[in-house]
Order: structure tokens, then C-alpha cells, then sequence
């Protein structure tokens, strides 16, 4: 076990942390792998004592997490209200942290931009660690300007930039069944697979989330940052050693080599938007008259875009990500689809089959469905799907996150250089949306989206 760690949180009153950080930290403190921690959450608004216990105690409940850590975090937590970009506040938060300190930005990315300008103003103690919520960033100039300040303050390996998606346990166990699968990694190229496609449709609505997600849209709250990385992690050629250092290389690699297809984002990218509609016997409203919304922003919440990754595994390979809120079903996964074969031997009736993998990313499962003869009449070409489900992991995936920043573990952290590229493949895009070049669909909450969609999908 290392030495304490001391935990700040920048937004400590927000949903994010009571409803993710918080339970993740309390899977973290119950397993084997935890670390004693001093928790500090910090906000402008004021919270008492009983108040601010109450939420973490809410919070460590919703995991039914127990022990003597999660006792010990929970005796010792306080909260510090103040401004954030106030460099008296940052001191006094800093001088209350009785071991090495861990500051959590749990804030959109200007604020999290104007506390680090701040922070310049301020000594910061000896391995001090920094960690940011997606996005990183506004755009490309944001991103590289954020660089810039966070690495004036602590050392590269000192920064988390982090995305709990990939603490998901099937996009971990993406690599295993990549890079030590005799059956796929032979066939995981353009000679053998057809397309891939990355869904993640909701039928979620905006649930009160519109200060963050009328900003972001579609686009930046789940393609630019989750979809983007998972791309990489199944396009990406195998790093010599499972380490942050060979593993995030590999995955900028392959992000270097990802670009908008046909280079045009007025081709490779379709938006929408929700209207009325009712979902599970709930009548949602239109986005657009949901509270907070500023119609003027024309804020998508279907987006896809279409991209190819320009590498000899790759080429002339599609990809399709997407995500949307208000869908009729929910569809959360990879699918890869395989090319046929060529012929049928004589004497098997039907047209080849379509192999696919999907490997769904909530709930954890994957099925593998494959051409196969029998039944009624064994020459009849049918298929057959072969599934597993998997358990969930011991820690959630802000859990497995926490993990790696406490114990100076980067892995699954966004590198600079990937987060500014990230924003690099997708500005187009939304530089195209602004100047309305890309038309904004209409789509029933309930549906499965626009007709046009549907009918091409």
C-alpha cells in the first residue's frame, strides 16, 4: 500500500460528483488496491458539514461500499467553500490537504482553464496531480492552450485527462480479446472486415443537464472524447507492453492516421434533434422547449460522423460513430461486420451469410454470430450466435479511473497530444454545423430516429 493521498474536488456540489465520482471513489476505497484518502470537496456554494457528509455518505451508499477506508475518508471529509479561481482559496485548500495532493477539476473546461491560470499564482506542493473531466478543452487552440498552463504547473506524468469509458470493463476487455485472441487478431484488417460501426444511442432525454449539455451537443459530450477513443482501441496495432507509455503511443498513432472520410464534413456528418414524444410511457418534451435550452444554439442531440483510418490494417475501411439521446432503444456497442466469403460451395443453398461482433458496452457482453448449416435442411445456409455476458468489474469505471490516478498510473488517461487531436478530427465538423452547412433533422422522442436515418442504417 502507498502513502495517503489527499483528494480535491473542483464542482464538489455538481451532479457529476455525487452521482459518478463519489461511488467510484467508494469502490476504490473498498478494494484491495486502495490507498487511505482525505477527501476535500470544494464549490462556491455553501455546504455545512452535515450537509457536505451527507452527500459523500449518500454517495458511498448507492455501491453499498464498507470498511475501514471508506470509514476513515468519511470521518475525516470536509468541504471548503470558495471561489476557485481565487488564488487565497486555492492555498487555503491546499494548506487543509495533510498528504500529496490530488486536484479533481469535476467542471466544464473554461472553468477548469481559469482555476489553472490561477493556480500559476500559487506554490504548488511536491507531487501535486492534476485531473480533468472530458471535454478537454473547447476546441483544438483550447485544447493546446490548456496544455500549455497544466504543464507549467506539473510534469506530463503528473496529468490525468480522464475518460471513465475506459475504465469500462468491455472496453478493457477489447484488448484482451484483440491482442490475445488466435481467432480475431489474424483476421482484424481491411481484407476481412467490412465496416465498423460505433453506436451509442440512448433513450435518455436531457434529464436536467442542460447548462453542460447545451453547450456540448452530441458531438463533444460523447463522439469527440468516448467514441473516438474506443475507435482507437480497436483500430490500434499492438503496443509492445500493456503500459501507459506503450499503450497511449500506440493509441495516438492510430488517431494520427484518423480522418473525416472523403475529407469533407459536410458529406461525412448528419445532426438532429428531438421533438415531443413519449418514451416508456413518459411524455418528453421537444429539446428545444426543455428548461435552460437556448434554441439559438441549435444544439444537436443525434450526431454521426464517418471517418477512415488511413493505415495499411485500415484502408478503405468505413466507420460510422454515433450517439443521440431520446431514442426509441437503446443501443450501446462495436459492431464489426465481416466481409462474405466469396462463393458458397454447390450444394449449399442461400447467399453467404454476414459474420458480425458485437460487443455491446452496456450491459457487458459480446456476441459473435456466424454462418452455419442445419435445422430443417442441413444445406441450407443459416446462422448461429455464440454469446457471453461478464460481470461487473470490482471497481465502476470512475472507480478504475480513481485507481490509476492514485497510484500514478496514466494508462487509461487521455495523453496532450490525443486530446488535441481528438478535437483536431471533429472541429471540422462542428465548424460546419455552426455555419449551418449540415442541415438540423427532426427526429420523435421514441423513434429511432430520422426516417432517412433509419432507412440507411
Amino acid at each position: 500500500m502507498t502513502d495517503k493521498r489527499t483528494l480535491i474536488i473542483f464542482g464538489a456540489t455538481g451532479d457529476l460528483a455525487s452521482r459518478l465520482l463519489l461511488p467510484g471513489l467508494g469502490t476504490f476505497l473498498q478494494s484491495g488496491r486502495a490507498v487511505p484518502v482525505q477527501l476535500i470537496g470544494t464549490g462556491r456554494s455553501a455546504r455545512s458539514e452535515e450537509q457536505w457528509k451527507d452527500v459523500v455518505t449518500k454517495s458511498f451508499a448507492s455501491q453499498d461500499v464498507k470498511g475501514p477506508e471508506v470509514d476513515a475518508t468519511l470521518e475525516s471529509t470536509q468541504f471548503i467553500q470558495g471561489d476557485p479561481t481565487d488564488p487565497k482559496h486555492l492555498e487555503a485548500l491546499l494548506a487543509a490537504a495533510d498528504s500529496e495532493p490530488i486536484l479533481y477539476f469535476a467542471l466544464p473546461p473554461q472553468i477548469a482553464s481559469d482555476i489553472c491560470e490561477a493556480l500559476q499564482e500559487v506554490e504548488l506542493p511536491a507531487g501535486t496531480t492534476l485531473a480533468f473531466e472530458k471535454p478537454f478543452g473547447t476546441d483544438v487552440d483550447s485544447a493546446k492552450a490548456l496544455n500549455e498552463t497544466v504543464l507549467k504547473l506539473v510534469p506530463e506524468e503528473r496529468v490525468h485527462r480522464t475518460d471513465h469509458f475506459l475504465g469500462r470493463t468491455t472496453v478493457l476487455n477489447i484488448i484482451g480479446l484483440r491482442f490475445a485472441n488466435r481467432l480475431f487478431e489474424p483476421i482484424w484488417n481491411a481484407e476481412n472486415i467490412e465496416k465498423v460501426d460505433i453506436f451509442y444511442d440512448e433513450t435518455l432525454g436531457l434529464e436536467n443537464r442542460a447548462q453542460y449539455y447545451d453547450e456540448a451537443g452530441a458531438m463533444v459530450d460523447m463522439i469527440q472524447s468516448h467514441l473516438l477513443q474506443i475507435l482507437g482501441i480497436v483500430t490500434m496495432d499492438a503496443p509492445a507492453d500493456i503500459d501507459a507509455v506503450e499503450f497511449r503511443s500506440s493509441l495516438a498513432r492510430v488517431l494520427r492516421s484518423t480522418e473525416l472520410k472523403g475529407g469533407d464534413p459536410k458529406v461525412a456528418s448528419r445532426r438532429a434533434v428531438y421533438t415531443a414524444g413519449t418514451i416508456d410511457g413518459k411524455e418528453l418534451p421537444s429539446y428545444q422547449d426543455e428548461d435552460g435550452v437556448d434554441k439559438s444554439r441549435q444544439t444537436e442531440t443525434l450526431a454521426e460522423i464517418s471517418v477512415e483510418v488511413d493505415t495499411a490494417r485500415w484502408k478503405g475501411v468505413p466507420f460510422t460513430l454515433r450517439s443521440g439521446k431520446a431514442l426509441g432503444a437503446s443501443r450501446k456497442e462495436v459492431l464489426i461486420t465481416f466481409k462474405p466469403v466469396t462463393r458458397l460451395p454447390s450444394g449449399l443453398s442461400g447467399r453467404p451469410k454476414t459474420d458480425t461482433l458485437r460487443i455491446a458496452l452496456n450491459p457487458d457482453e459480446i456476441e459473435l454470430t456466424v454462418s452455419a448449416n442445419g435445422g430443417g435442411n442441413p444445406f441450407e445456409m443459416g446462422q448461429v450466435t455464440l454469446s457471453s455476458s461478464f460481470a461487473d468489474g470490482e471497481l465502476t469505471p470512475y472507480g478504475e479511473v480513481l485507481n490509476g490516478i492514485f497510484h500514478d498510473d496514466p494508462l487509461l488517461s487521455i495523453r496532450g497530444d490525443v486530446a488535441e487531436r481528438c478535437w483536431e478530427i471533429v472541429e471540422p465538423v462542428v465548424d460546419a454545423w455552426k455555419a449551418n452547412e449540415v442541415p438540423l433533422e427532426e427526429y420523435r422522442a421514441g423513434s429511432r430516429g430520422p426516417a432517412d436515418w433509419v432507412s440507411s442504417s
